[in-house]
């Protein structure tokens, strides 16, 4: 019976790894290499994490303080965290 509820919970917990790893598992914009990774916005979109770049990169919503370039859906988490929106 222990082994059974040992089993039945290691399939439980690698089904929840399995399921959240997508979200994190491109790596950066487009798949393109940018580097930032992505997150899972509320609309379940994979967003591109904040990621600098000499220029403003393809997609990118706004410009943060820190220098690096928001991609969020929305206005009211763009560059959250960062500093707010440069301009």
């Amino acid at each position: 019976m222990f082994i059974r509820r040992a089993l039945i919970t290691a399939a439980i917990v690698i089904a929840a790894i399995g399921s959240a790893s997508p979200a994190y598992a491109r790596g950066g914009h487009g798949g393109g290499g940018h580097g930032g990774g992505c997150y899972r916005a509320a609309s379940g979109d994979c967003v591109e994490r904040p990621t600098w770049a000499p220029s403003r990169p393809p997609g990118a919503a706004a410009p943060c303080v820190d220098g690096t370039w928001s991609f969020s859906e929305h206005r009211s988490g763009a560059c959250s965290g960062r500093g707010g929106v440069a301009r």
